[in-house]
This record gives structure tokens, sequence and C-alpha cells, in this order.
């Protein structure tokens, strides 16, 4: 079972176009978040929707795929896996940063127009 170890399935929708960057090496890296909505209810018996973000990156060719394919609003169903990345920010404070760093994906369907 060492394969579900750090396994990360989500369906939602993406909040706008993701961005690609081309390094000298040639590979190409796309980041972007996609919302995703859990409902529960609250002390009065009301149906609430809670929106969560997260962030995404994908490598390759999968980049390319995904920023080809994909807009603002696109739902997706992504598969990928959770990755920490530690940084000082410009006030010199300590930040992690956790990210899905996205293995495959499927197009579930398009922003209505």
């Amino acid at each position: 079972m060492r394969s579900i170890r750090n396994k990360v399935t989500l369906i939602g929708n993406l909040g706008a176009k993701p961005e690609i960057r081309e390094f000298e090496s040639g590979n190409k890296l796309a980041t972007f978040r996609i919302a995703t909505n859990d409902y529960r209810y609250n002390g009065d018996g009301e149906k609430v929707k809670e929106t969560h973000w997260h962030r995404l990156k994908a490598w390759g060719k999968l980049a390319e795929n995904i920023t080809n394919l994909t807009d603002t609003g696109t739902e997706i169903a992504v598969e990928g896996r959770l990755v920490t990345n530690s940084f000082k920010n410009k006030d010199g404070e300590d930040v992690n940063l956790i990210e899905v760093e996205v293995n495959d994906f499927m197009l579930l369907r398009k922003k209505a127009v």
C-alpha cells in the first residue's frame, strides 16, 4: 500500500486560468487554484456552503495540457500528492506553503456561458 500514503483527489472549479512558466531547461510549470465546496448544517438547521481554495501545480506536458484545456470556472478532477514548500517572506518570516502536485486530471465540465 505504499502508493496511497500521500495521495489527494479533488473535484473543483478553477478560480482563474492557469499560469504557465517555462524554465531555461525547457521544463514547464503550471500553477492554479481550484475551489471545492462542502455543505453542513448550522445550529439553526440551515444548510451552509463552505468553499475551500487549494493551490495546485503541474509539470511538463501535463502543465501544457491543463493550461490549454481549461479556463476560469472549468470543473476538473485532479489526482496528486501534497508537497510543502518553505521560504522566508519579505518580512523575514518563515512561511510553509502546502500545494497539490498534480499527477493526472480529468475535465468534467466547462463553465457555462
